[in-house]
């Protein structure tokens, strides 16, 4: 198992615990590396999401999740990759969201898988190692 970053929709997964395949690829990162890493444009897309609907008792439990991991914070070398990323993508005709593009560039500044089920987006993204926990 190898240093990741978690997509939103992973994270959001590992929170509603529904998937076996994702709880137990969880906790076996758990017990390696003692905590999650994802980045500070997931923790926005969740807060979102969680204040919208103004579910307080899981946006208090996500609060507790982000103590207890590693939020990665967007910086100028990131946003700087972001943009190379969005012009590749702009040029192929294969653009995908921007929210996308600046979870992939933070997996790539800090050498990090990105752990996602949205394979078809974030395969589009050179070096970029996609894995999923779902199977």
């Amino acid at each position: 198992m190898e240093p990741a970053l978690l997509d939103t929709d992973t994270l959001s997964e590992i929170m509603k615990g529904r998937d076996a395949h994702v709880r137990d690829n969880a906790r076996q990162y758990l017990a390696t590396f003692g905590h999650f890493t994802f980045s500070l444009m997931t923790r926005y897309e969740i807060l979102r999401g969680l204040k919208a609907r103004g579910a307080t008792r899981q946006l208090a439990r996500f609060e507790q999740r982000c103590q207890r991991s590693e939020v990665l914070p967007l910086t100028d070398a990131i946003i700087v990759r972001a943009a190379d990323i969005y012009a590749l993508l702009y040029q192929r005709g294969q653009l995908i969201s921007d929210a996308d593009i600046l979870i992939a560039a933070t997996a790539l500044q800090h050498n990090r898988i990105m752990v996602t089920e949205n394979r078809d987006h974030f395969w589009r993204i050179p070096n970029l190692t996609v894995e999923s926990w779902r199977a």
